[in-house]
């Protein structure tokens, strides 16, 4: 089983540059991707960024130049810096970890509120 622990949402104002971490724990595979999806209010849940272990990088284009992914393989820890919030980015962010052949898994999500 693998578990997937988000920090770092709360309240922020627009414009403001939070950073969310999400640290893996348990039967890890080296070789995975992990993702940050979110889901604002009344809205499906969509991929905001993507890293694999290997460091590969994809981002929606709504938040293209504004966010980063990042990750720290020996912490197996992945971290989303996202800097010019705006108030449609509010959203509960879900951390994903997706290793071929051993499944996904999501964290429990954390909120990020953007107040204008």
């Amino acid at each position: 089983q693998v578990q997937l622990v988000e920090s770092g949402g709360g309240l922020v104002q627009a414009g403001g540059s939070p950073r969310l971490s999400c640290a893996a724990s348990g039967s890890i595979f080296s070789i995975n991707t992990m993702a940050w999806y979110r889901q604002g209010p009344g809205k499906q849940r969509e991929s905001v960024a993507a890293i694999t272990s290997g460091g590969s990088t994809n981002y929606a284009d709504s938040v293209k130049g504004r966010f980063t992914i990042s990750r720290d393989n020996a912490k197996n820890t992945v971290y989303l810096q996202m800097n010019s919030l705006k108030p449609e980015d509010t959203a509960v962010y879900y951390c994903k970890l997706t290793s071929a052949g051993y499944g996904f898994y999501w964290g429990q999500g954390t909120q990020v509120t953007v107040s204008s």
